[in-house]
């Protein structure tokens, strides 16, 4: 089994969280994937979705923010297993607002996001999440989703929620462990 990190919305495989799950899994000698995806939805998924038939769909995800959507959309697609920290679950709205020039958090490069992204992002919004395959790690101090959101959504599937933190939840090392727990039940 092997786990696949999705990063969220201007960001990549390279970062702090990213970072984190890679240096966890190599100290357990397991193996985690975190790619740099485009931020064009059609090609991030397009991209998973090789990832996931390659591994003959024997894949835990870990997304967080946008990944997250991403991850509840394979999750659900595939029948596999998702871990979601602070996900993006009204991501089309949420991205709306940022239609415009962005900057990439880790090499600063530039790239315009517009409606036809938001337009794309449409077709992999899960309506009814398999909740029985998500783990939600929420923080109530995050600063850019509300976490109510997924509360509704994913109400019924295995939930962390805390105090205070932020979008970037911090603490995820705390997690690790569990993350792994909860991957390994059937």
């Amino acid at each position: 089994m092997v786990t696949l990190y999705i990063h969220g919305f201007a960001s990549c495989g390279l970062g702090a969280k990213a970072r984190a799950f890679r240096d966890y899994y190599a100290s357990k000698n397991k193996k985690i994937f975190a790619p740099s995806l485009s931020y064009n939805p059609n090609l991030a998924i397009d991209t998973l979705e090789q990832f996931i038939k390659l591994h003959n769909k024997e894949v835990n995800l870990i997304g967080s923010s946008l990944g997250g959507y991403y991850a509840t959309y394979l999750a659900n697609k595939y029948d596999l297993k998702a871990v979601l920290i602070n996900p993006a679950v009204k991501s089309t709205k949420l991205l709306k607002e940022s239609i415009g020039m962005q900057v990439n958090y880790c090499d600063l490069s530039k790239f315009e996001w517009n409606e036809i992204h938001v337009n794309e992002l449409k077709k992999y919004d899960v309506k009814e999440p398999k909740k029985e395959n998500f783990f939600l790690l929420l923080q109530k101090g995050d600063e850019v989703l509300d976490y109510k959101d997924a509360l509704e959504k994913f109400n019924g599937a295995k939930i962390a929620l805390e105090e205070g933190g932020n979008h970037s939840f911090e603490g995820i090392e705390r997690y690790f462990e569990e993350i792994e727990e909860f991957f390994s039940r059937k």
